[in-house]
């Protein structure tokens, strides 16, 4: 039987994100890692990592700098897989708002980041999710299943709708803490998650799995 070469995933080094963790945990699952901000490298992988801690202003300037916009940009434009991880899921939206500062996203998605409706916050810890119906993210996963999360801000009201029944609708899947808020999407090659999958044990060595067979 012939053997399937392992994925190729670039863990996009732009100084935000716990890289190493993630590395571990991508590589854990058989993918073939690197961890860099080389273009050809990034636009050539077969998956794209974009991991984010921090401020979301902060994150994006640095993304900026790395050309990173321009990578998650051109490689979506042809089909080619980007996932997100928590900062690095919130600036895919159009804006994000922390201490009153606005600040542009890349506006993959309509809607705006902002503080958590909660009385405890940070959100800090193990937390389920409401999987979008049909998930390939989270197939094979309980309902119950947990997830880490850490994290200040995040996407209240989904505003993105398809309008066009050729079209598949973004799976958008929930988390509760305090009020609901956007936890996981799937729309075509571009998925992301508020929570650390890269720490999330074995629920998020499965999902990780997931997206790794789809690229």
């Amino acid at each position: 039987m012939e053997l399937t070469a392992p994925k190729k995933v670039v863990v996009f080094d732009y100084g935000f994100g716990n890289i190493r963790s993630a590395e571990r945990a991508l590589a854990h699952v058989g993918a073939e890692v690197e961890i860099t901000r080389d273009y050809d490298r990034a636009m050539n992988a077969d998956g794209l990592l974009v991991p984010g801690v921090g401020a979301f202003a902060s994150c994006m300037q640095g993304l900026k700098d790395a050309r990173g916009d321009w990578i998650v940009g051109r490689r979506l434009s042809g089909g080619r897989p980007v996932m997100g991880i928590c900062v690095g899921m919130q600036i895919l939206f159009g804006r994000g708002i922390e201490h009153g500062v606005e600040a542009e996203g890349l506006d993959e998605w309509p809607g705006t980041v902002g503080p958590l409706k909660a009385d405890v916050v940070p959100h800090m810890g193990w937390n389920t999710v409401e999987a979008a119906e049909g998930s390939q993210l989270f197939a094979g996963l309980d309902r119950d299943a947990r997830y880490y999360f850490v994290h200040s801000y995040a996407v209240h009201d989904w505003e993105l709708e398809s309008g066009n029944p050729h079209i598949a609708s973004p799976k958008v899947t929930w988390t509760t803490h305090g009020a609901p808020f956007v936890s996981a999407v799937e729309n075509g090659p571009l998925w992301a998650t508020q929570f650390h999958p890269e720490k999330s044990g074995d629920a998020g060595a499965q999902l990780l799995t997931n997206w790794i067979e789809t690229l």
